[in-house]
């Protein structure tokens, strides 16, 4: 698993501020000790604010912003949740077509608690079955996703892999689903 990733680009995109901090760092952790190379997008370069449920956690520093990235620059993205983050970033019309890009593009996308709110905005969870934290359950059916309440969900019923998680306490699950399928993405890239 230690280089799994190796030379895999991962964009973790954010909101400034709101973003829920475990569900930033623990993907972006097993992001690293698998060897790949995570970056931090938001609608703007510089601080982003994260928190720790409703208290302001540690801040962390994005890069790069939504309106200067594309797809071809990443193998994958993660889309950590958070209350704020995702219903601020749904509302960034360049992290959405960001997002829809991605998902074009054929490229592995992980989404954990209320991040898929940026994909219900981008029309991004019609036919797949995915999950979230249970208060999106409808948004996500009124968009035409077939939502399921378990620890991680992984779906091929796409342009690509999708994988889901609902709430922090899934992340070892989410993190191990999403190395597993940026490792195979990467591998089958490699072969083209």
């Amino acid at each position: 698993m230690a280089n799994d990733l190796q030379g895999i680009r991962v964009a973790f995109v954010t909101a400034n501020e709101g973003v829920e901090q475990v569900e930033l760092e623990k993907p972006w952790q097993a992001v690293i000790d698998a060897g790949g190379q995570p970056e931090l997008v938001a609608p703007r370069t510089g601080a982003v604010q994260a928190m720790q449920h409703l208290d302001k956690g540690d801040t962390f520093e994005a890069t790069r912003q939504t309106g200067d990235v594309d797809e071809r620059q990443y193998d994958a993205i993660v889309l950590p949740g958070g209350v704020a983050n995702p219903d601020v970033l749904r509302q960034d019309a360049a992290a959405v077509q960001f997002v829809r890009a991605v998902f074009e593009a054929g490229k592995p996308v992980a989404v954990i608690c209320h991040g898929p709110w940026t994909l219900v905005e981008g029309d991004l969870v019609r036919g797949r079955r995915l999950t979230s934290w249970p208060s999106l359950r409808t948004d996500i059916t009124n968009a035409g996703g077939d939502w399921v309440d378990q620890e991680v969900v992984v779906d091929s019923n796409g342009p690509n892999v999708l994988v889901t998680s609902r709430k922090p306490d899934d992340l070892p699950a989410f993190c191990s689903a999403l190395v597993e399928q940026f490792a195979a993405a990467g591998n089958r890239a490699a072969a083209r």
